[in-house]
């Protein structure tokens, strides 16, 4: 607007000179006219000779406002005949002067006067001339209103134009942050944008906003998770401040609690599973509903008309639903495909995956009736779903159908393989769309995170974005993230009451052993991917290297019996039953077996136990996703004494450095390991087992579940601020 009326003001001289010249040639014309008009009276007049007359018609002539004077010159000489009017400085022998170019205009002290000579022959004077006088003040009383409108209409000019960019401003600024919420919602990246999302000139900002945003997430979160001391009591407050009233279910293959028939009586027991160890004091401080496969004796025998039953069985704290499978969908759901398919697909321990097509039909139809069971026990619209495991790759995208606003976070809790393995299962791209089904998809590692991502991009018709670890398919966004699990800190009373002096006592006794022998401890399900042979090949190794170990070691191996229907599983079992019985005869002599195998199942105050009294825990896994039983083992250790030895193909690898890390392909690496750990100082010891207990009891399996869970939060009400209840905005 300043600029507008600034450049009015400078235009107004011109307008000035331009409007001066256009009355100029207009009162040039006016005079000419009236000359015209008067020259036949006039001549008349001045052949009667009569002066009186004569001055009569001028004076009449002037009464027009305009015509300020007005006279006659019939020579150079001779006196005008003029009204009084006529200034002075107009004199008949001077006429020339008014009739050159710019000299029309006569400044005297009535204001400007426009004097025009016009050439008037008569009979008695042939060089008469007419002198016409034109007062000039209209043009002036013009020339102020020319500025005036002019002032306004630039004034009206600059308001217009302000108001037309104050307009498009609005509308720009209203598109810009249009386009920039869309691409914070994940959408900045696209090659088509749609309705809402943001134009081609955002996305080169969309990838460094997002990066900062992540960064800047990132440590308000590190910083936050860092400053609480992660306990149930933190989980469920967490839970009431972020997801208060939220409808939680757990989705597991195994449950928290087997009900077995025993004679008379029925016996409870816990399964020997990372999985259940980690989730189940997420659900003891959520009290949710988590919904298993019902597989004990008498698991039929405990639950009401709607197939629940409060547990635990000592404090209930949730509802454990159980779902029922024929002995036919067990064994096609369960030990066909998951065991005999995706276990040995996803794990790099040199096993032939099988896939049979009945399987297929069966893991479909169990993933179905999980699915039925999480929507019958779904109080709202928009429950929060956590899905373990391999078992329900199909499971996600079943729920989310019935369910579209339901926030789904699915946890693989075993490796991923890269796209080239993955490839080898005939319906690859169903398992990989199921699971895409998922708000969030959890992992333990980036690696496995960035192998499903690859296995996405080489399967499926799906917007990948590496940036975000996000994958779009079907309109629906999957949030790909790293969860290392963990397990529960402090370890409960119940596990580790018992004083460690008292522990070594009675394991040697039971065993059989000297009260001074040293011992090691391994803990596993009966597993060819968990290196058990590996690592009783490394124990022979030991011996053979250091003979003084022969009669003063011996390692207690946990097995406990899994999927024994297999056949792989049994041909496993008969190789370890033989490897063990072997060596044992071999470095036995008569005195304490290097090898105590015990093929049986253990509570978990039984294993605390081994794991306090030994001086050692060899962990040899083939491959794994975490591996929980390091983790336990380092949080049983209070008395800061013991060693770990740990396998460099396990995710507890990553996040225990200080443990003894081994190839267990290697047996003269392991041996070397397990002859270091039996002669380690205890101030080395101290040291390392210091160091990966204060980890473990940061990093437990609340802030595992919470973060999660905050996850869930953040997508929940994101979701809700853009008008899409269901999260996966």
């Amino acid at each position: 607007m300043l600029i507008l009326v600034a450049f009015a003001y400078g235009v107004v001289p011109l307008v000035d000179k331009l409007t001066l010249r256009w009355f100029v040639r207009d009162l040039d014309m006016r005079s000419s006219l009236i000359a015209n008009t008067i020259q036949e009276p006039l001549q008349e007049q001045l052949l009667a000779g009569s002066r009186a007359k004569t001055g009569a018609l001028f004076t009449k002539i002037t009464q027009d406002e305009r015509v300020f004077a007005i006279g006659y010159c019939a020579t150079e000489q001779s006196t005008p005949l003029a009204t009084r009017t006529m200034p002075a400085s107009i004199k008949c022998d001077d006429l020339a002067r008014w009739s050159t170019q710019g000299g029309h205009v006569l400044d005297s002290a009535q204001g400007p006067l426009h004097v025009a000579v016009s050439p008037l022959a008569t009979e008695v004077a042939p060089s008469g001339k007419l002198v016409l006088v034109h007062d000039m003040s209209f043009i002036a009383r013009r020339s102020d209103e020319t500025k005036r409108y002019v002032i306004y209409f630039f004034i009206g000019l600059a308001v217009v134009i302000a108001l037309i960019t104050v307009v498009i401003a609005q509308l720009s600024w209203r598109g810009w942050i249009a386009g920039i919420r869309a691409l914070l919602r994940g959408e900045g990246l696209l090659r088509q944008p749609l309705a809402g999302q943001p134009a081609a000139e955002f996305r080169p900002i969309a990838r460094d906003l997002q990066r900062l945003i992540r960064e800047m997430e990132s440590d308000v979160r590190a910083r936050d998770e860092s400053q609480l001391n992660w306990s149930p009591d933190t989980l469920r407050a967490i839970l009431h401040a972020e997801l208060s009233g939220e409808d939680v279910i757990v989705v597991s293959n195994r449950e928290p609690y087997i009900h077995q028939r025993r004679g008379d009586h029925v016996e409870i027991q816990r399964p020997a599973s990372g999985l259940v160890t980690a989730l189940e004091p997420i659900m003891r401080a959520c009290s949710g509903v988590w919904v298993a496969h019902g597989s004990g004796s008498a698991d039929r025998e405990v639950v009401d008309r709607y197939d629940r039953i409060a547990v635990p069985p000592e404090k209930p704290a949730y509802q454990l639903r159980r779902v029922w499978l024929s002995a036919e969908e067990e064994a096609g759901y369960y030990y066909g495909f998951s065991n005999e398919g995706l276990w040995p697909l996803c794990h790099i321990a040199h096993v032939r995956p099988t896939f049979r097509s009945e399987d297929w039909a069966h893991y479909v139809a169990a993933n179905l009736k999980f699915a039925k069971a999480v929507i019958a026990e779904a109080k709202t619209r928009n429950p929060i779903v956590l899905v373990q495991d391999y078992h329900f790759a199909l499971l996600p995208r079943m729920i989310r159908d019935e369910l579209p606003e339901a926030t789904v976070i699915t946890f693989w809790h075993i490796p991923w393989p890269n796209p080239e393995s993955f490839a080898i299962c005939p319906w690859a791209p169903d398992i990989v769309a199921g699971l895409l089904g998922s708000s969030i998809l959890g992992f333990h590692t980036q690696f496995h995170c960035n192998n499903f991502v690859d296995t996405v991009d080489r399967l499926l018709e799906a917007r990948v974005n590496r940036e975000e670890f996000s994958v779009s398919l079907g309109g629906k966004l999957c949030a790909v993230r790293r969860y290392p699990i963990s397990i529960a800190w402090p370890p409960g009373e119940e596990v580790i009451g018992k004083p460690v002096d008292q522990c070594r006592a009675e394991l040697r006794k039971v065993n059989h052993l000297p009260l001074s022998h040293a011992i090691g401890i391994g803990v596993d399900r009966l597993d060819y991917t968990k290196g058990i042979i590996e690592r009783f090949r490394a124990i022979e190794r030991l011996l053979e290297l250091k003979p003084e170990w022969v009669g003063k070691f011996s390692f207690v191996q946990i097995a406990a019996p899994s999927r024994s229907s297999i056949d792989e599983y049994q041909n496993h079992e008969a190789q370890v039953r033989s490897l063990a019985t072997r060596i044992n005869q071999r470095f036995c002599a008569g005195g304490a077996p290097p090898i105590v195998l015990r093929v049986e199942h253990h509570e978990p105050k039984e294993v605390y136990e081994y794991y306090r009294a030994a001086d050692f825990c060899f962990v040899s896994s083939l491959h794994d996703g975490m591996n929980l039983v390091a983790k336990e083992y380092v949080a049983a250790r209070d008395d800061e004494r013991g060693v770990l030895i740990l396998s460099q193909f396990t995710g507890a690898a990553r996040e225990l450095p200080e443990a003894l890390i081994v190839n267990p392909y290697d047996a003269d690496q392991c041996a070397a390991a397990l002859h270091l750990a039996l002669t380690m100082p205890s101030s080395e010891q101290r040291d390392r087992m210091r160091l990966m207990r204060g980890l473990v009891a940061e990093f437990n399996v609340y802030r595992w579940a919470g973060r999660m869970l905050l996850d869930a939060a953040v997508m929940r009400r994101r979701g809700r601020l853009l008008g899409h209840p269901g999260a996966d905005a």
